[in-house]
Formats: C-alpha cells, sequence, structure tokens
C-alpha cells in the first residue's frame, strides 16, 4: 500500500491483478486498484475531478481525466473516508499510476490538488 497526504487529505491505494487475456491479437494484463481518500483536515471537502497518467513497461503513457469518481463527487467532513476500487489495462506486466485530483475546500471556497501517489502494478509472475 502507498499512502500520501496534502493538505490534509491523505490518499491510500492498494492494488491487485487481476489476470491477462487476449483482445484484437495482443495481450492484454488487468490490474484492480483500491483508493481510500480521507479528510484529514478540519474543513469540508468535495472531491470534483481526476487525473491519471499510466504508465507501462514500454514506456507507453495514457492519461485519463474526468468528472468525480465512478460516478460520484463525494463530499467528506472531517474524519470521513470515501473508498472505491477500479482498474486497468496495460500492454506489459509492469506499469504505474500516478496522478491527483482536483477538490474544493467548503470553508475558504478554494480549489486544491491532492497528488495520488505513484503505485506500481506488477503481476507477480514477471517480479524477479
Amino acid at each position: 500500500m502507498v499512502q500520501q497526504v496534502t493538505r490534509g487529505i491523505k490518499i491510500s491505494v492498494e492494488t491487485t491483478y487481476e489476470g491477462s487475456f487476449y483482445k484484437n491479437y495482443k495481450i492484454q494484463y488487468a490490474f484492480g486498484y483500491t483508493v481510500t481518500i480521507e479528510n484529514q483536515s478540519k474543513d469540508s471537502v468535495q472531491l470534483n475531478a481526476r487525473y491519471w497518467e499510466i504508465l507501462d513497461a514500454l514506456n507507453n503513457v495514457e492519461t485519463v481525466s474526468g468528472e468525480g469518481v465512478i460516478g460520484k463527487k463525494p463530499v467528506l467532513k472531517p474524519g470521513e473516508s470515501h473508498t472505491y476500487s477500479s482498474g486497468c489495462l496495460l500492454t506489459s506486466p509492469f506499469g504505474a499510476m500516478q496522478g491527483h485530483y482536483s477538490m474544493v475546500n467548503f470553508t475558504t471556497t478554494k480549489n486544491f490538488k491532492v497528488t495520488i501517489p505513484t503505485f506500481k502494478l506488477s503481476a507477480p509472475f514477471a517480479i524477479n
């Protein structure tokens, strides 16, 4: 598990290898990840958007951005957390993801970014 705190918002990420399959004559490696967003600040906040960079071992980079997470824009009061799971496909058995969430602080009405720490994706059979 990797963790990082930005402006009182703690991000924790756990990953899993889900398996591989062929799609369009290319092997795809499926990974899952579970993110917990914990508000350790004294203000209520809302997650409005996400931005991801997904890297594979072949130096391919895919960027993904959009509103909320899994169709939600969670509001977190102090001490509350939100957990969700998602996944990605890679063309290699190794890779990594990193990014940030765009959030708003309800007390100051200011927008701010929360760093999602870089986490590794690796198929267990490929680990040296």
